[in-house]
């Protein structure tokens, strides 16, 4: 049997680059595996299974009627920013039976994109509590439905009760420009902490 020299090509030089894990969470149905499409610049991964009669009882359809599949453990993807960064993305499952994976997803993660639909937002409040919990950094980003109420970034701020620095972005999930706007967002912001200065 005959044998090739395998490619040797370096995709990522991990000398050169800086490679950050990053985790896109939310509460059920706000968008983050369609986050994760839009930013994954490598064909992202997927653990979507579709969703049963059996499941009715259990997941909160309200304002996701028309949700066909679900994320069962993780997404994943890359995406390189300016500055050689290079973001691990880690989309978590949004169902709260989920919480001891989120768990695990977040560790080691350096920061996290939490997304919210307005009309929903108080299915944002376990999802916020728990990477608070994990003490990341997070940045909030609304995703824009277009059904979705329309409120002043004040409104949102203080109905979700966040800290004056935390980044509140609105997005439109679907588009990789809008979605990357969120991921600088939250690096600019990962950047200004201290402890990543000291470093």
């Amino acid at each position: 049997m005959d044998s090739a020299v395998s490619d040797s090509t370096t995709y990522l030089d991990s000398a050169e680059m800086t490679l950050l894990k990053i985790v896109v969470t939310g509460a059920f149905g706000v968008g983050k595996t369609t986050m994760i499409n839009a930013l994954s610049e490598t064909a992202p991964l997927h653990t979507e299974e579709v969703m049963t009669e059996a499941g009715a009882d259990v997941d909160n359809l309200v304002g996701v009627r028309d949700k066909a599949t679900t994320t069962v453990a993780i997404d994943f993807g890359r995406r390189t920013l300016p500055g050689d960064l290079v973001l691990y993305l880690f989309g978590t499952p949004g169902q709260k039976r989920f919480k001891p994976l989120w768990e695990d997803i977040a560790r080691g993660a350096l920061g996290a994109v939490v997304l919210v639909d307005t009309r929903r937002l108080d299915a944002s409040f376990d999802v916020i509590d728990m990477i608070e919990e994990q003490g990341l950094t997070y940045a909030i980003a609304v995703n824009s439905f277009p059904d979705a109420p329309h409120y002043p970034p004040e409104v949102l701020r203080d109905h979700l009760d966040l800290e004056p620095h935390t980044p509140l972005v609105i997005c439109d999930a679907r588009q990789t420009t809008s979605s990357v706007d969120v991921l600088i967002e939250l690096v600019t912001h990962l950047l200004s902490q201290p402890a990543l200065d000291a470093s």
